[in-house]
């Protein structure tokens, strides 16, 4: 498959412009973070997402889905960065509705992601325990009595944890931390006794919440995969997962790049516009060499999974290092480019600077990216 769009894929990213436009200009985002919304994103246009088809892309059709691929989920998200929509795609379709695809029972999909495809029901990934990434790095347990498990520890920077029906959440049940082997997923309800959820506010007014487990008893039968044994479920889920963000990023810094090109032709110093400094148009040659890069690795990477090739965990890697190099390049060039009133919260620009900060440590910088990468090719 090329790196281009193909015929179906650039109607799906015009319909996709057309209704982000419409429906979620980048001062809603504002709006939300102003009014400290209580849940961060609406709930209505997720639904209208649903019935659109968007929610289901990746899912089968026996449980709603319409079975298509990255290449399509991809277009969506990066339409979604382009204006800073807020909705869960991380975290209910990419995180915790990737794990139960990956590993759930098949009563367990028909179960959950029906609901999941038509925006009633959000789910989350509970895995993370520390602020430097490190998935394995896990001292939540889970131990078995009979026929359920008993869950204990904490979580952070559970993606719209605060508003899941369900928390896929990754403990313990053998060896010890920061080992690969002895990890488990389950299935756990959010309000299930003893689980409690801490909303947080990240720097772009997305939402991660802090939640903590006592003695939450969970049944057998919730466990995703084999008990021990998710962390090759949990490698796929954060691979897809990389991708999709990635996908996300180069939507919000093509939009900053094509505004900051505007704002170079259009804004006057010295009686000439801006852009016809030799400078600056060096600058803006720069951004837009490493963005054409960006794409098309984040594409590849997408054909990587939709093709079932052997180097997606590579391509993830690689796309999630690059988008995070170039998200930082183009949101500081943009935000200098700017000027004074870039630094200001009247200015839009800064909401995308802030986003693509976020989003370049979430699921891993690109230093660990780099690092993981160079392993997995044997270096």
């Amino acid at each position: 498959m090329g790196l281009i769009l193909t015929e179906d894929q650039v109607i799906l990213r015009e319909m996709a412009k057309s209704f982000f436009e419409e429906k979620s200009p980048v001062e809603r985002m504002r709006k939300l973070r102003d009014s400290r919304d209580e849940t961060g994103f609406s709930r209505a246009l997720w639904k209208e997402m649903g019935e659109l088809g968007w929610l289901g892309i990746l899912f089968p059709e026996a449980v709603g889905g319409a079975e298509m691929g990255y290449g399509e989920l991809g277009v969506v998200l990066s339409e979604a960065g382009r204006l800073l929509a807020p909705e869960p795609f991380i975290s209910t379709v990419l995180l915790g509705g990737n794990a139960i695809l990956l590993g759930g029972t098949e009563p367990l999909q028909k179960e959950l992601l029906p609901d999941l495809c038509t925006g009633d029901r959000l789910v989350s990934l509970a895995f993370q325990e520390q602020g430097r990434f490190a998935p394995y790095s896990v001292q939540t347990s889970a131990i078995r009595e009979g026929d359920s498990y008993r869950i204990r520890g904490n979580k952070i920077f559970v993606l719209d944890g605060h508003v899941s029906n369900q928390i896929v959440t990754l403990a313990r049940t053998a060896g010890s931390t920061d080992q690969r082997e002895g990890l488990s997923l389950f299935v756990v309800d959010a309000d299930s006794p003893g689980i409690t959820i801490e909303r947080a506010e990240m720097l772009d007014g997305r939402n991660a919440a802090s939640i903590s487990f006592e003695d939450v008893a969970v049944d057998a039968s919730r466990v995703l995969g084999e008990p021990d044994h998710a962390a090759d479920i949990l490698d796929a889920v954060l691979d897809r997962a990389t991708v999709g963000l990635s996908a996300e990023m180069l939507g919000s810094f093509e939009e900053a790049f094509e505004r900051t090109l505007e704002y170079l032709n259009t804004r006057e110093q010295f009686g000439v516009k801006i852009g016809t400094f030799q400078g600056l148009r060096h600058r803006a040659a720069d951004m837009f060499g490493e963005l054409e890069f960006a794409r098309s690795i984040v594409r590849d990477a997408q054909n990587a999974i939709d093709e079932g090739r052997d180097d997606i965990a590579e391509c993830a890697s690689g796309a999630k290092a690059r988008c995070s190099d170039v998200a930082q390049l183009i949101g500081g060039e943009a935000i200098q480019m700017h000027g004074g009133i870039g630094m200001t919260d009247e200015e839009e620009i800064g909401l995308f600077f802030k986003r693509l900060k976020a989003a370049e440590i979430t699921l891993g910088d690109a230093i660990y990216h780099r690092d993981r990468f160079a392993s997995l090719r044997g270096y």
